[in-house]
């Protein structure tokens, strides 16, 4: 394992853990003021960081070590590109959602 490699994963861990404190406070706001805008950041903020670098690091490690066959490198990444969509959406759709 060399030094890059070390950086990648704590990085990625970070970014993780920034993402989860972000969508944990944004789910507090949801409960506090039933708000359902800041219900879809929340979702939006989980799927975007915590979901797709979850995904990414167990699927690349799983790939790296040939638990998976390498065929399923392009299904894996279209997946978690369609869980960063799936986040972005969220908090476009809580930034645009009108009160009813």
């Amino acid at each position: 394992m060399n030094a890059l490699y070390v950086v990648n994963v704590a990085a990625s861990f970070a970014a993780t853990a920034v993402g989860l404190f972000i969508g944990y406070h944004a789910y507090r706001g949801f409960r506090r003021h039933q708000s359902v805008p800041m219900q879809y950041l929340s979702a939006g903020l989980v799927l975007l960081t915590a979901v797709t670098y979850t995904a990414t690091f167990v699927g690349s490690a799983m790939l790296r070590y040939g638990v998976l066959d390498t065929t399923l490198e392009a299904p894996f990444r279209l997946v978690v590109r369609m869980l960063q969509l799936a986040g972005l959406l969220c908090i476009a759709y809580s930034l645009y959602r009108r009160p009813s």
